[in-house]
């Protein structure tokens, strides 16, 4: 049986599933339709099997009548009402009729066949993938979670959502001032409520970066998308101390960093590009990163990107940076382009069709240019 109607609401991110064939499943649902009377009940699951059918049948043909004939056998001896499950989302108060995980997961990746092979479709939903840093995160996370290339998120984002956030981060106005873990969490929920998702909303530190990486099994791939230095480095310290691959999307001239500490247990972080901090232990780290000032932290982003990979647009923003302009400039567009690179390696290297560490660039501005002279 799932949460507790009470539980889901404090969690905030999590709804119920009920299974009407479990006696207890089926009188928690009936007591919380008679308590909640406003709850909005949404029923396609008639639509949910035809499509289904056609999946598994995929030669046949099928008129109206062929099609019922099918979906009444496969719910035998079942009744509509009661087939696969239904699930409850708090914080919308609706409850949605949906075809159960397997079924589910079946429908909605059927569109990735071949391009993703039911034998990977399997392997893809035992990945675990940890994401730091939910204003760039969300696109990865969202996207991870659309193709279905893992099964678990642990998300870990201490900040909430401002005005100036909507620049990059799909949310609505309704989201104003939510965690940015909570609401990502709940729109991976509200896409797919069989994929487990983990919430870390004071964001990651010393003190539970071990049970971010660790706890529940190891991460198979650390997205690492913060703004703080410390936690940048020393969870790359950790990382590589627990053998697990790190990728990190820059969102500036479509960089994008991949360390396959997975393979390499003795490679320098960020490609040897600070080689000054090699040596050093990570309680060493933490008191030296710790209190960063702006113009610290900028020549360690310098050290770590290189000037010669900084767009002009991006060193006019440094320039002004707490002068005419108070955060990092950060466009949809770039965000969105990093979703789609950080979800294609990660399943690629899950799938082991990567095995390379680097440094790689999807320059828009490099790719697409006037070839014409004036």
């Amino acid at each position: 049986m799932g949460e507790t109607r009470q539980e889901a609401v404090g969690n905030n991110f999590r709804p119920i599933i009920f299974r009407r064939r479990h006696l207890e499943d089926s009188k928690e649902m009936d007591k919380l339709l008679a308590i909640e009377g406003a709850v909005q009940i949404i029923d396609t699951i008639d639509m949910q099997l035809a499509e289904l059918i056609k999946i598994e049948n995929p030669s046949e043909g099928f008129d109206e009548k062929k099609l019922r004939t099918y979906i009444d056998a496969y719910i035998y001896p079942s009744s509509s009402f009661d087939f696969g499950a239904w699930v409850y989302y708090p914080w919308l108060n609706k409850i949605i009729h949906l075809l159960d995980e397997p079924e589910f997961v079946k429908v909605r990746t059927s569109r990735n066949i071949y391009k993703i092979k039911p034998e990977e479709i399997n392997v893809l939903k035992e990945k675990k993938v940890g994401i730091v840093g939910l204003s760039v995160g969300q696109s990865i996370a969202l996207t991870l979670a659309m193709e279905r290339s893992c099964g678990e998120l642990r998300l870990a984002d201490f900040d909430s959502i401002e005005l100036s956030n909507m620049n990059r981060i799909r949310v609505g106005v309704q989201d104003l001032g939510q965690s940015k873990v909570i609401t990502a969490a709940r729109q991976i929920a509200e896409l797919d409520p069989y994929i487990k998702v983990l919430c870390f909303t004071d964001g990651l530190d010393t003190g539970n970066m071990d049970q971010f990486l660790l706890e529940g099994g190891k991460l198979d791939m650390l997205v690492e998308e913060c703004d703080g230095i410390d936690i940048k480095i020393i969870s790359r310290l950790k990382a590589r101390a627990y053998g697990i691959p790190v990728i990190m999307d820059t969102n500036d001239k479509g960089m994008l960093d991949i360390e396959r500490f997975d393979l390499e247990r003795d490679r320098p972080i960020l490609h040897g590009r600070l080689q000054k901090i090699e040596g050093y232990t990570i309680q060493d780290m933490e008191v030296q990163l710790k209190e960063l000032d702006l113009e610290q932290k900028i020549a360690y982003l310098v050290d770590i990107i290189g000037f010669e990979n900084v767009s002009e647009a991006m060193k006019l923003s440094l320039h002004y940076m707490k002068k005419t302009i108070i955060g990092w400039p950060q466009l949809a567009s770039a965000v969105t382009l990093g979703g789609a690179m950080v979800t294609d390696v990660v399943r690629r290297v899950f799938l082991d069709q990567f095995n390379d560490s680097g440094r790689y660039f999807v320059d828009f501005e490099e790719l697409i240019h006037n070839t014409k002279v004036d």
